[in-house]
Formats: structure tokens, sequence, C-alpha cells
């Protein structure tokens, strides 16, 4: 049997790279943290780092184990914090998987609110995960609905999903940009411009969508920066380094020295999906994903 103490111990190695660091991190000496981590090796029968006088880093067999622990994790937690809120006498609880998007376009927000409204007594537990991870988390049943940037496949026979948003991309340009003075943009006007790249954590292959969008639109980006994140790419756009293209929905978080302006000759949005397990879907998830995908969802769509 599996020591949920030595996976917890193996996640923070793996994600600090140093066992000094996470032997400070769990408030343990670093000489029983080293004997753990190889007590997991030699039960699992896999070397799940590798070493040196640098640093350690893993395996492959070390990622693809990580990826399961971190999985099994979450569920026994949730399993955990089950057996708490009946013992309390809550009437039901949800875990819920989201990416960024999610919050900032208020598709979660809204839902959760009309949630609350009708069931006030229910637990909600969220957590920030990748899309894949999400999808890994329904089928292990550690999630009950998930809102990713990409779908199950269509003829996935274990889990279902609906778009719930559909979020279109607006320029962002320096306030001082001589093109924030333009109402309408051509795309002649963006060839030669420096542009800061968007790679999506939630859905990689938004970036090369948009490169494709800007090809067919006449142009191909100058793309000096890229970042992750919207928010960090708008702060890059503020900071006078480039455009960037961003969702609609992180309008509002736009930092003083940015200008968003519509281009609607380049076809390029972002989509947030709501995905659940087909199998004995309970009453309170039916209803949350009803919300989602009926109700109050609706009304942010832009």
């Amino acid at each position: 049997m599996l020591d949920i103490r030595q996976l917890n111990y193996f996640v923070a190695v793996a994600e600090t790279e140093h066992v000094g660091r996470a032997a400070e991190k769990l408030h343990i000496s670093q000489s029983p943290l080293s004997r753990q981590i190889a007590q997991l090796e030699e039960r699992l029968g896999l070397i799940l780092f590798e070493r040196s006088q640098q640093r350690i880093r893993l395996t492959a067999d070390g990622h693809t184990i990580l990826a399961e622990t971190r999985a099994f994790l979450t569920h026994a937690s949730r399993l955990e914090s089950l057996a708490h809120r009946l013992g309390r006498g809550e009437e039901g609880g949800l875990c819920i998987g989201y990416i960024e998007n999610a919050i900032h376009a208020g598709v979660l927000p809204d839902a959760l609110r009309s949630l609350r409204s009708a069931r006030p007594q229910i637990h909600v537990t969220l957590y920030n995960m990748h899309s894949a991870e999400q999808l890994v988390g329904l089928r292990q049943r550690s999630l009950d609905i998930a809102l990713v940037g990409e779908p199950p496949r269509s003829d996935d026979p274990d889990l279902g999903s609906a778009i719930v948003l559909d979020d279109p991309m607006l320029l962002a340009l320096p306030a001082d940009h001589p093109l924030a003075q333009q109402m309408h943009i051509a795309p002649t006007d963006l060839a030669g411009q420096a542009w800061i790249g968007l790679s999506h954590k939630a859905s990689p292959l938004q970036h090369d969508q948009f490169v494709a969008a800007c090809a067919k639109s006449g142009f191909m980006p100058d793309i000096r920066m890229v970042a992750t994140e919207a928010l960090t790419a708008l702060g890059l756009v503020a900071a006078g380094l480039g455009m960037s293209m961003v969702q609609n929905s992180v309008r509002y978080n736009a930092p003083a020295g940015v200008v968003l302006r519509e281009l609607p000759w380049i076809i390029c949005s972002t989509p947030l999906w709501a995905a659940w397990h087909r199998v004995n879907l309970r009453p309170l998830v039916a209803a949350f994903q009803h919300l989602l995908v009926c109700g109050v969802a609706q009304q942010v769509k832009r």
C-alpha cells in the first residue's frame, strides 16, 4: 500500500527540484526526506529523479508518476473533505476544475452565485488546473465539473461537454502607439509591428491559431515575446513592449496605458467548455451543469 505522506513528499521535491528547499517547505530535515523518496522509489520499482550535485529533476517515468500522484492526492483530499461534510450534516458538495478565463469572463462566478442562491448549504471546492489535468480528474472522479479550453473528443465514451463561451479577441495597443489613435485598423497597419504572443496554458493550440489568423489576413506577426497569461500580456503592452491579442473578457482588467480595439477582419476567439463524466451524474452536479450550459453562463457570452 502506498504511503500518502511519501506521495506528498514526492510532489514537494518534484515541484522544487531541490531536496533542501522541499524539506524546508515540509518542515522536516533533509536526510529523512531523502530516505522517504528512496523508499518510495524502491516500493514502486522506479527511478523517479535524476540526481546531481547541482539539482534533482524528474525522470520520464517520474513525470508520469507525478501526474497520477497529483490526481490521486486530489481524490484523497476530496474523500477526506466529503467525510467532513457528511459529519457536519451538509447537503452536498462540488469539486470544480477551472482555467483562469472562466473567472475573467464571469462564467464560473455567475453560475456559482445562482447555484448558492438556490442551494445555500452546498460546499464548493475549486481547483485551478490545466485543461488536460481537469479531464484526468473527471475520469478519476476527483472532479465533478471541468471548465476547460480544450474539450474531450466528441466520441469520448466517458466524458460529455458543451461550449459555454466563445470569447472574441481584441487588439491591445500601448496608449502612446500611433495606431492607438485610429478607430479602424487594417491588416497592413500591423505588418512589421512588434507583437507579444499569448501561449495559453489552457489551450496551447491557441497561439498557432492566432498566427494562422494573421497569415490569413495578409501579414505575419513579428512576435518578440510570449506570455502565458492575458493579464501578463497586458502588462507588457502597457510597458510599451509591443501589441497583443487578448480575450474580450479581460478588458476590464486592462491596466492604464493600454488601448483596446476590435479587429472584425481577424477571426480568432478563445472558447470555454464545460465537461463532466457521463456516468452517475449526481443531482447537484446535474444542476450546476444545467446552469453552465443553459442558464447563467449564456448571459455572459459576448
